[in-house]
């Protein structure tokens, strides 16, 4: 990237210059991020290790450990619900949301972060999927395919009317780029992570009912279009939060590869979900270390990782089903995960989804 681009990418992605009523909120997470990379400043001087002597590795890091827990925590419910593609058609529609702040800024010379655009475009997008899907009698494969091939479009074209303004540094939101990852950019992930986590912590029973049996959760007088939409929301903010370091091309294999790779492992819905948050963990520490040491794309190298992950996870799971003498381990995507069925999954939690609603 140029020092003139560099420049531009620096400049748009203040948040407290956006919105200077949150300036107190954004000053405070600032400083803990401050903290967080001294921190690893200073591990990295003790125990001598080199890319720790670089503040866009700490905040890359910190983002990362943040993309490894949102992920599969949405993932999980996605992959579960068969719309594990739902996150590939909002991370094109977060592009265009991309396009859209850079060409605003490239315009009016204005100072807006195309994150926040991005988040506000995918967000829409999230919304129209469900809308479609609602309103029509198009499959929910056929909205996605609508909704992504319009954002991909959109930012195309944003981005020909003017090339020269544009075309700078857009490779760090196709591939993602560890050198970009600011510390506003950081802050803008913590915040992502809070919102998403809060959410699906206080709606967990409802999203687990909808999940596994929508027509039932119907009957329990649970909301089914209302969490739908949540849940597109949610991916769309996990999405635009994971492009930093993921890019648009890669960014829906993190809502997908962990979770698959947990699935050859797990026996429950909790277990799966917490085991995918540790196998992301691990593909993402190791693909952004790799990155850095072999001057590599993060995002493809995070994503090969996360793939070499699942197929140690397969290996292992067969191992597992030989010694227990089954012929394969239980899958918790079952008809009877859902009714609860030698699993966690249903039983006490799709219950409490009736009567927390």
């Amino acid at each position: 990237m140029t020092p003139a681009g560099s420049a531009a990418v620096a400049s748009a992605a203040s948040p407290a210059a956006v919105v200077p009523l949150l300036s107190a909120p954004y000053d405070l997470l600032s400083r803990l991020v401050g903290l967080w990379s001294d921190g690893l400043g200073w591990v990295g001087d003790r125990l001598g290790i080199a890319m720790l002597e670089y503040v866009f590795m700490h905040h890359a890091f910190l983002v990362g450990a943040l993309i490894a827990v949102m992920a599969p925590l949405i993932g999980t419910f996605l992959v579960h619900r068969q719309l594990a593609l739902i996150g590939d058609a909002l991370a094109h529609t977060a592009f265009a949301g991309v396009a859209v702040g850079l060409f605003v800024n490239s315009l009016l010379g204005t100072g807006i972060s195309p994150y926040v655009t991005a988040i506000v475009v995918a967000v829409i997008a999230a919304l129209a999927i469900e809308l479609i899907a609602e309103t029509t009698d198009a499959y929910n494969d056929v909205s996605m395919a609508i909704v992504l091939s319009t954002g991909f479009a959109l930012g195309a074209v944003l981005i020909s009317l003017n090339t020269g303004g544009l075309a700078v540094g857009i490779n760090q939101y196709l591939f993602g780029n560890l050198s970009t990852v600011s510390r506003e950019n950081a802050v803008l992930l913590v915040v992502l992570f809070a919102i998403v986590a809060l959410v699906v912590t206080v709606t967990y029973k409802q999203l687990l009912y909808v999940t596994f049996d929508e027509t039932a959760a119907r009957v329990a007088g649970i909301n089914v279009p209302w969490y739908n939409r949540l849940m597109t929301t949610l991916t769309a903010l996990v999405v635009v939060g994971a492009m930093q370091i993921m890019g648009v091309i890669l960014v829906a294999a993190m809502l997908v590869v962990p979770v698959a790779a947990a699935a050859q492992l797990a026996r429950g819905f909790r277990e799966a979900l917490l085991a995918s948050v540790v196998l992301a963990q691990i593909a993402v520490v190791a693909g952004i270390t790799l990155s850095f040491n072999y001057n590599t794309t993060a995002g493809g190298t995070i994503v090969l990782v996360a793939v070499g992950v699942y197929i140690v996870a397969v290996l292992a799971g067969k191992v597992q089903s030989r010694r227990a003498g089954d012929e394969a381990p239980e899958r918790v995507d079952g008809a009877e995960r859902a009714t609860g069925e030698g699993t966690d999954v249903g039983g006490d939690d799709v219950a409490g989804a009736e009567s927390t609603d």
